[in-house]
């Protein structure tokens, strides 16, 4: 889906491309694929490049042609592998053309359009445009990782009433998200820093890099900190499991031993020898009176030293 926006005085639609306004392109098709780069002559592996999932942030020249690559956070499905992950959004620029691609809908480029139309300030060029993509692209970082937050919150809470396998699954997909999000934080961070020497930087862009500075910094920070406490919250609760299994082996191997004294009092009388009580009335209940004694005795001793 392609939409042009007029950037002059806040965001207004266009119900066709003019020099100088944004062409959003969204889940493009295959049609709209080779519309853009027949009509505008766009290199045809920045489509490709864009479309890869695992592709870095960078930027890259060709042609007169730039591409800016950045990752910004996106939400599957909750029972999916990874709930969270990270996307790449491409921004491709010459002269009067300005086009950003994403070959997913996600929720921040919605309300940066929504937030941009209510600001009524419009871009002053590609410049500042990217920058401010990189700000709110930090700034859905922030919200997404309070979202993790809350499920790893509410995992916590089922687990300390009953430690099962969906919480500790959940808690595991949360840690691989984290992994991504600090990651791709980290990779926009470097390209935002090479950025800043390549792109012609006015006054208000460096004020506005130096918010973007801060809201990188704040989002890489909270994941990193999320994710060791998710990391240590998994280890306790695996020391936990690890623990409660062997206290489950100890009873089990204490209660063995404790039906091991019957079983071989019951074999010695059993045995066809003489042994003074084969013609004696009493010689069933004689043996099984000792059965409970020396069980008793060792069920008494196994109590003292707390094994069972």
């Amino acid at each position: 889906m392609k939409t042009y926006w007029n950037t002059n005085n806040g965001l207004t639609k266009l119900n066709e491309w003019e020099p100088n306004c944004w062409i959003q392109v969204t889940c493009p098709t295959e049609e709209d694929q080779h519309e853009l780069e027949e009509r505008f002559s766009i290199p045809d592996y920045f489509m490709s490049d864009i479309s890869d999932t695992d592709e870095r942030a960078r930027y890259e020249y060709d042609d007169g042609w730039m591409l800016t690559i950045l990752r910004i956070p996106y939400v599957k499905e909750i029972r999916s592998r990874t709930p969270y992950t990270t996307v790449p959004l491409g921004i491709i620029h010459k002269r009067d053309v300005t086009i950003t691609v994403c070959y997913y809908e996600t929720n921040m480029m919605i309300d940066f359009v929504s937030y941009q139309q209510k600001r009524g300030e419009g871009f002053t060029d590609y410049v500042d445009m990217i920058f401010r993509l990189f700000l709110s692209s930090a700034v859905w970082y922030l919200k997404r990782l309070k979202q993790i937050n809350a499920l790893i919150d509410r995992a916590k809470r089922n687990l300390d009433h009953d430690i099962n396998n969906e919480s500790l699954i959940g808690l595991s997909r949360l840690q691989d998200s984290l992994t991504y999000f600090v990651t791709s934080i980290r990779g926009n961070e470097n390209l935002l820093a090479k950025l800043k020497f390549k792109l012609q930087v006015d006054e208000l862009d460096a004020d506005l890099i130096e918010d973007v500075n801060i809201e990188m910094s704040q989002a890489r920070e909270t994941a990193n900190i999320y994710s060791d406490i998710l990391e240590s919250t998994m280890d306790t609760y695996s020391s936990i499991i690890n623990n409660n299994m062997n206290t489950v082996m100890r009873t089990l191997t204490s209660v063995s031993i404790l039906m091991m004294f019957p079983t071989l009092i019951a074999s010695l009388f059993g045995m066809n020898l003489v042994n003074g009580m084969e013609t004696s009335p009493f010689g069933f209940i004689i043996a099984l009176v000792i059965s409970v004694v020396v069980s008793g005795v060792f069920w008494w001793v196994f109590r003292r030293r707390r094994l069972i």
